[in-house]
């Protein structure tokens, strides 16, 4: 068994409870504390502006455009913000977007509680948050690989996906019950101050140090094209990222909606949507806990198939049900199919890239991820508009499971490249013979 390769304070051997091993590295428990109590923030603000801006509107093409404002940002800036993940300091750069997006949710906080709070308002903040995104997401995905040995890093991504949706669940309730007693203008406050627990654990740390490398003669631009390249020539990487995308354009706009469903459709106000929102994080969290109990990566080229169509068809159901507490039960699968998806994809895609180019293709994943986001919800809120939340669901459903039919048909074709792609990043780890041998087991008849 490989020993750790972590640095200084963090050096831990490689023992631990199967399902939570990543959390024998020092600096990874600091950031899974840290990221917990900002995360459950987060979610507290995003169901709390979702129900501002469908307080102040009553409309769904607002609340897409809302969602378009906050994450157009991440598709247009995220290359900038991985090209400089891979030239300066990722430990440095996350400590600044943190304390940015606290600044930005006491503005909100502030402006809600004197009731002063305009549409404007939100629309800026969302765009601002969306620009600090653009460089927090690559950084923080490309930050993870120095916080835990290369063996412990499907476990950490798994175990990162979980704190997300364990927030996801809480955040979401605690915002529900907020909002309907004391308004939104609280729970922006607690997300603000949710950021000094991230910041402490950021502070506290001593990260695997990354030489930064900027090849001699390269400019911004030609490092940024640089991953774009990487991505768009590797079959695999490209595969996935792909998929990823049409997800995210079609079927996870979803969200966005929930405020439409649990108002109109399902008569449940601000309590059923924080009801609502958690039953997928939930189903997410037992996703991500799942895969935190594997090992390898042997299979998770079909789970992203499988994964995919089962997302389509769990949004197909949902639109369909007009009970508020099947409507409930059946976010939880969703939940889980979605966090399988994108926790596979995420691990696949790091297990292939090589560290010198990890931020400039973790901002491909963000852009593809959550860059799509802005135009799904776009369309979404007008769809609805036109159509009806249901119907749009359901449109999303349909094309998620056709994307997953065509991925899976590729897989065989993508198999030896994906093999041969692990094996090299194994070996430039420090370990050619363990590499080889783990990435012909992991990969086996998969991808």
């Amino acid at each position: 068994m490989r020993t750790g390769i972590d640095a200084g304070p963090d050096r831990a051997p490689m023992q631990g409870p199967s399902i939570v091993r990543a959390l024998v590295h020092r600096d990874f428990r600091l950031f899974f504390a840290g990221q917990f109590i900002s995360l459950i923030g987060t979610w507290m603000q995003g169901i709390a502006q979702s129900w501002l801006v469908y307080r102040l509107t009553g409309s769904s093409v607002m609340l897409g455009l809302v969602g378009f404002a906050g994450q157009i940002p991440v598709l247009l800036l995220s290359p900038m913000g991985g090209s400089l993940a891979d030239a300066r300091s990722r430990h440095r750069i996350v400590m600044a977007t943190q304390a940015a997006s606290m600044i930005l949710a006491f503005v909100l906080a502030g402006l809600t509680l004197s009731g002063t709070v305009q549409l404007w308002h939100v629309f800026a903040l969302a765009t601002l948050l969306g620009i600090v995104n653009a460089f927090d997401i690559p950084a923080r995905q490309a930050f993870l690989v120095q916080l835990v040995s290369r063996d412990h890093l499907m476990n950490a991504i798994a175990l990162n996906s979980s704190m997300f949706n364990g927030a996801r669940i809480l955040g979401p309730a605690i915002a529900g019950a907020m909002v309907a007693a004391i308004g939104e203008g609280w729970c922006f406050f607690a997300n603000g101050a949710s950021y000094l627990a991230v910041l402490a654990g950021l502070a506290m740390m001593h990260p695997k140090p990354v030489p930064p490398k900027r090849p001699e003669g390269s400019t911004s631009i030609g490092r940024i094209l640089e991953g774009f390249a990487f991505a768009a020539r590797t079959g695999p990487i490209r595969a996935i990222l792909l998929l990823l995308g049409l997800l995210s354009l079609t079927g996870m706009s979803y969200s966005v909606l929930m405020p439409i469903f649990a108002d109109q459709v399902l008569h449940s106000g601000a309590w059923g949507l924080g009801i609502l929102t958690g039953a997928s994080g939930l189903g997410a969290m037992v996703g991500a806990l799942m895969l935190a109990t594997r090992h390898d990566i042997r299979g998770l080229g079909r789970w992203i198939a499988w994964s995919a169509g089962a997302f389509g068809a769990g949004l197909i159901a949902f639109s369909l049900s007009r009970e508020f507490w099947l409507s409930t039960v059946l976010l939880i699968p969703i939940g889980f199919a979605v966090i399988v998806e994108t926790a596979a994809s995420n691990t696949m895609v790091q297990s292939m890239v090589p560290d010198a180019l990890r931020g400039r293709v973790m901002s491909v994943y963000s852009m593809m991820f959550l860059g799509m986001a802005p135009f799904g919800s776009l369309l979404a809120g007008v769809l609805a508009d036109r159509f009806g939340a249901p119907t749009t669901v359901a449109i999303g459903g349909v094309v998620c499971i056709l994307g997953a039919i065509l991925f899976a048909r590729e897989l065989p074709a993508l198999r030896d490249s994906a093999r041969e792609l692990i094996i090299a990043q194994e070996m430039a780890a420090g370990d050619p013979t363990i590499g080889a041998t783990e990435a012909t087991a992991s990969t086996g008849d998969e991808d």
